[in-house]
């Protein structure tokens, strides 16, 4: 969904609804996010599959170093910091 229909929607909500009916929707939709979020384990041929998939990958020269990937990190908080 664009910003701009979320933005309309809750628009909508407050012209609507009660402080209390959005606070039971927030609580809701919080219940929502974290049963939908939830980690689920990896079985042991999920594991396997991945680290050779990690040991192929380094193997051809497709990884980055700590260094790169904390340059990365820093040049993106620099441009937040903008």
């Amino acid at each position: 969904m664009s910003t701009a229909t979320l933005t309309g929607l809750r628009d909508y909500l407050y012209g609507t609804m009660s402080a209390n009916d959005m606070i039971w929707l927030v609580e809701e939709l919080t219940s929502y996010i974290r049963r939908e979020s939830e980690l689920k384990p990896y079985t042991t041929e999920e594991l396997d599959a991945r680290i050779d998939k990690s040991e192929r990958d380094a193997a051809q020269g497709r990884f980055r170093t700590h260094e790169e990937v904390f340059a990365n990190i820093k040049d993106e908080e620099m441009l937040e910091a903008v």
